[in-house]
């Protein structure tokens, strides 16, 4: 699909300047460049329905696991 972006000048320099570096055309310099920014984001996305499903759900241990994981220890110092 074709688009057109409005980019500032010295924005558009550096891009194309980079393509040419790279050996790249421009359109496969900025596709490559958006799919990484996306993909940089998608972690958000992952993090906020972690964030929403701890705040709603107990985080705590619970006892019986807690007195097994005790009870596993050995008595050393350490």
């Amino acid at each position: 699909m074709k688009t057109a972006v409005s980019l500032p000048d010295p924005v558009f320099h550096a891009a194309e300047s980079l393509a040419h570096r790279l050996g790249m055309s421009r359109s496969q310099l900025f596709r490559e460049a958006l799919e990484a920014y996306i993909a940089s984001h998608d972690d958000e996305h992952i993090r906020e329905a972690l964030d929403d499903v701890y705040s709603t759900e107990p985080s705590g241990l619970a006892s019986a696991l807690a007195q097994l994981q005790s009870a596993s220890l050995s008595d050393e110092e350490w």
